[in-house]
């Protein structure tokens, strides 16, 4: 019985010791100025990861038409982004756009 809880121990204080040792490693160690550009990047190549394939797939096929309505209201979503910065009517927006859509075609 105390079996499981052991292993579980033993991962978490694995994960932690990892963790830990990135912390205490970048303490002394200084990215380069390209390494720290280019992670610059990374959460804006994840979140176009994340949205896009939810944006131009269907049931698992590739749809770019003009009755995709995901499509059309990402694109709605990204004009109002890219003229308001701001996320809150950017949200609003797209997923009223979506909703509406979805209503009419």
């Amino acid at each position: 019985m105390m079996h499981p809880w052991l292993v579980m121990c033993a991962i978490g204080l694995l994960t932690f010791m990892t963790r830990l040792s990135f912390i205490a490693l970048l303490e002394c160690w200084q990215a380069p100025a390209i390494l720290r550009r280019a992670l610059g990047f990374v959460p804006v190549t994840v979140l176009t990861a994340i949205i896009v394939p939810e944006l131009v797939l269907h049931d698992g096929m590739l749809d770019l038409a003009l009755t995709n309505p995901r499509l059309l209201a990402g694109g709605i979503a990204i004009i109002v982004s890219w003229k308001t910065k701001n996320v809150v009517w950017t949200i609003v927006t797209g997923m009223g756009a979506l909703l509406l859509l979805q209503k009419i075609l």
